[in-house]
């Protein structure tokens, strides 16, 4: 892998979904994929946060009554009801420290992009590169780092550091970001360089 040295004052690391609910083995949704992935997302952030980047943690949360009125868009039908609000689901996983100065995004669909303060919160603080680590690959990972890329930001994906349910689901979800939007690497081939 090439190695990607990224500005810590322009970058933030976006931590998809790391929630009871789909890394914990508890969790109703969990796969043994997303909890994998926890020992790879410590591991960046306390990179990050030691070269000075952002953390910047998303929430998936629905409240129970979210898909009453759904005139198609109903994940309590593809995925059973999941990570309702106030729900210990819903809260992120224990092994990933959540510090005064993260931020938390809470999201009701895929994309933590849609109807967020995110970009907002991007923009006003000057970031432009965005490493991203989580769960799922192919689903909330591939569709808030392509949101970023049409927005204009870096997405790179770091590929030790995200979850799955099936092998195939990450590679494609890889593949696809690196083809089309963004950029993929590993832990070791990151770096943070101050400009």
């Amino acid at each position: 892998m090439s190695e990607f040295a990224l500005d810590p004052n322009r970058t933030a690391v976006v931590v998809v979904d790391m929630q009871n609910g789909f890394a914990h083995p508890e969790g109703s949704l969990y796969a043994p994929g997303s909890g994998a992935a926890i020992e790879g997302g410590a591991e960046l952030l306390g990179r990050a946060r030691e070269a000075g980047a952002e953390v910047i943690y998303t929430r998936d949360v629905h409240p129970p009554e979210q898909f009453e009125d759904a005139h198609y868009y109903d994940e309590f039908d593809r995925w059973g009801e999941h990570v309702l609000e106030g729900s210990w689901e819903a809260e992120i996983v224990e092994q990933l420290t959540l510090e005064e100065e993260d931020r938390i995004v809470t999201k009701h669909t895929y994309d933590a992009f849609h109807q967020t303060g995110l970009d907002g919160y991007l923009g006003a603080h000057g970031i432009d590169d965005l490493l991203f680590c989580g769960t799922l690959a192919n689903v909330c990972v591939l569709h808030t780092a392509g949101s970023a890329g049409l927005r204009d930001y870096r997405p790179v994906l770091i590929e030790d550091a995200i979850g799955y349910i099936e092998e195939d689901d990450r590679e494609y979800a890889l593949d696809h970001a690196g083809w089309l939007f963004g950029e993929v690497t590993d832990l070791n081939g990151l770096a943070f360089d101050a400009a």
